[in-house]
């Protein structure tokens, strides 16, 4: 099994505004990252955003290794505490997404931890690249293994 990091974030220029969520998937010994994407989301909140990045970077992390135990790190408080369980989601479209995540970790070592801003700057530059771009985007590392 592997220990995988998820760094999420989102972002949206106007909120409501052109939004995109980000997030790098890094391997936990080396912190080198294996993954980096972002997903474009047209006009959306700030939170929906988020959202859309930290399950970007989940179904990601788990595409690399299904049984992973996985660490997310965003700087949303919101959807940190959301996600652990520890306040109501109330609003409609973050119920949506917040069920489609619940379903996604299910059965899986995934815990949630809030980490500052500046600690959180790959996935914010993934969340913009997505929000510049206007279009979805993945990278995978080359790790060499199949070289």
């Amino acid at each position: 099994m592997t220990d995988l990091v998820v760094e999420a974030d989102g972002g949206s220029r106007g909120n409501p505004g052109i939004a995109a969520g980000g997030a790098v998937v890094l391997d936990a010994a080396t912190d080198r990252v294996l993954v980096e994407l972002g997903v474009y989301v047209g006009i959306a909140s700030n939170n929906v955003a988020e959202y859309n990045g930290m399950i970007s970077g989940l179904e990601a992390a788990f595409e690399r290794d299904p049984e992973a135990s996985v660490r997310v790190r965003m700087d949303s408080k919101l959807v940190v505490e959301q996600m652990s369980g520890r306040w109501k989601i109330k609003h409609p479209d973050m119920q949506v997404l917040a069920r489609r995540a619940q379903t996604l970790i299910a059965g899986r070592d995934v815990v949630f931890e809030w980490v500052p801003r500046l600690s959180n700057a790959r996935a914010d530059a993934a969340a913009n690249e997505a929000m510049d771009r206007r279009e979805s985007f993945r990278r995978d590392v080359d790790d060499g293994a199949g070289a």
